[in-house]
């Protein structure tokens, strides 16, 4: 054996799909909830091209991308790296290798930076080759690129309208998430508000799947962003909502997800199942928008520009576009919002963000989720929007070990802000679903104090509310707006101060 030998390492590179390959192939894709990947679906199809989300991950792929790939890996590339490995496992089992890698792509993100979401291709490849399927073909699509043109081959094409119609399909999938989010927790009939969503997503998904062409550049942006034709629809899927009966006044803590993108935004093994959990633990659930997470990758970019102002030619105009940019899109989430009634939570704003990190985490330090998670928590706090923060951060994973220790700082100087850091590894649900319900004990008694002192407050109690609500129908309905007074995080405590505030004032004898 010849040990001087030298092995150059070369990047991955897929071999090309042709136009007249692309008509006979089916895209994988994952990596998100099912809502998003079922409308993203329909996106593909209204660009002519044949795809489908892969199964949900479970615990068997946790097992699988371990085996195939770096063992060291944090636990959502081994998730990823096996469900992808397993689903094609399969399909070669039942019709051969060959006849896989001519049949299916994988399309995925790429990116850089003090994180593994950057190699997640070079784990897929090297479990691939592990399993014999060493010429199946990969995609990646810069995240931060809205047009990136053809593929080798030219039979895919990363152009506006498929890239804009993904961002307003993860818009809707958002605000209905969390319209749902607000809804399950508080409706009479079990199962109802599943299975308005189920239908809801149906309908969404063929309204992309027959959403009209507007042109391959900035006519097609103009139209998204001025268009109702996604707000009609909406306002639809709003009105489906009317169907479910709530009851407000029942006491549930409200606890806020974030933590590292993959597992705060996915629903099932991954992450422990985590929101359902929660739920059935007696908790109202603040999932996280992957909009807010866009939002923020639009501040990175403006961060890098602003470096060059008075520096570079043109950094200044460059700035002020994309901060209309920014604006245009912010704008375009509150539309929605308002089209199923201000219900889903806000969109925090993002310089907010930085400025309640800033005392704890440096903004520039832009690995995973950087300073907002430090500041989502803060905000969070501070405007009573939940009463407990659970981050979601991968066994291993630098950018959330930071986060997680300046929250150290930030629980010291606010020792009431209720945080609970799960470290997830992909097989220890017991240990930490134990540690998440100490924490949501404390915020249930908290909760729970909060309610009495609003029926302090307004000298109505539960028993006092019921006929109140009686005679007012529409609020028992799952698409009457409870509005958010900032003197209480819960819904039954801002539902008696809206009572209070809306009932009429007594008799004197």
């Amino acid at each position: 054996m010849n040990i001087s030998a030298k092995h150059h390492f070369r990047t991955y590179a897929p071999a090309p799909v042709t136009k007249e390959q692309i008509e006979h192939v089916e895209i994988l894709f994952g990596g998100l909830h099912w809502r998003a990947e079922q409308v993203l679906q329909a996106v593909f199809a209204n660009m002519g091209y044949n795809a489908r989300p892969l199964p949900p991950a479970i615990k068997d792929d946790l097992l699988r991308g371990r085996e195939l790939a770096d063992i060291g890996q944090c636990c959502p590339t081994s998730f990823t790296t096996g469900n992808l490995a397993n689903f094609l496992q399969g399909e070669a089992d039942r019709m051969g290798a060959s006849e896989v890698s001519d049949r299916y792509i994988h399309v995925t993100a790429g990116s850089c930076g003090a994180c593994r979401f950057g190699q997640y291709h070079q784990s897929y490849e090297l479990a691939l080759r592990n399993i014999g399927l060493d010429s199946f073909r990969m995609f990646l699509i810069d995240q931060k690129q809205p047009e990136q043109g053809t593929s080798a081959g030219g039979g895919l094409d990363i152009n506006m309208p498929l890239t804009v119609g993904a961002v307003w399909g993860i818009l809707c999938t958002d605000v209905l998430q969390g319209l749902e989010y607000r809804t399950r927790p508080y409706e009479v009939q079990a199962g109802q508000t599943d299975a308005v969503v189920a239908e809801c997503v149906a309908y969404l998904a063929e309204v992309f799947r027959t959403r009209p062409y507007r042109g391959r550049k900035w006519g097609t942006v103009a139209w998204h962003m001025s268009t109702g034709y996604f707000i009609k629809a909406l306002r639809e899927v709003f009105r489906k909502f009317e169907a479910i009966e709530v009851d407000r006044i029942r006491v549930k803590p409200i606890v806020k997800i974030t933590g590292e993108f993959y597992l705060q935004t996915v629903e099932g093994d991954p992450n422990y199942n985590i929101h359902r959990w929660l739920e059935s633990e007696g908790a109202e659930v603040y999932p996280a928008a992957i909009a807010v997470w866009l939002d923020y990758l639009i501040r990175c970019q403006l961060q890098k520009i602003e470096d060059y102002v008075g520096v570079e030619k043109g950094a200044r105009a460059k700035l002020a576009a994309l901060k209309g940019a920014q604006r245009l899109f912010r704008w375009s989430y509150n539309r929605m919002r308002a089209a199923l009634g201000d219900i889903p939570f806000e969109m925090p704003d993002q310089y907010e963000l930085r400025r309640l990190a800033a005392p704890y985490f440096h903004h520039r330090l832009s690995g995973g989720e950087g300073d907002m998670l430090v500041g989502k928590a803060l905000w969070a706090h501070h405007k009573k929007k939940a009463h407990m923060i659970c981050e979601l951060s991968p066994y291993g994973c630098m950018p959330n070990t930071m986060s997680v220790g300046a929250m150290a700082g930030v629980t010291g100087k606010y020792p009431e802000l209720l945080y609970a850091p799960i470290e997830v590894k992909g097989d220890a649900e017991v240990h930490a679903l134990s540690r998440c319900q100490m924490i949501l004990t404390e915020a249930k008694k908290r909760a729970i104090r909060e309610f009495v002192e609003v029926m302090e407050r307004t000298g109505l109690t539960p028993e006092e509310a019921k006929p109140l609500l009686e005679a007012r129908s529409q609020m028992n309905r799952a698409t009457y707006r409870i509005p958010h007074t900032g003197l209480a995080a819960g819904m039954a405590a801002n539902t008696l101060l809206h009572l209070a505030g809306a009932r009429p004032a007594r008799q004197a004898p």
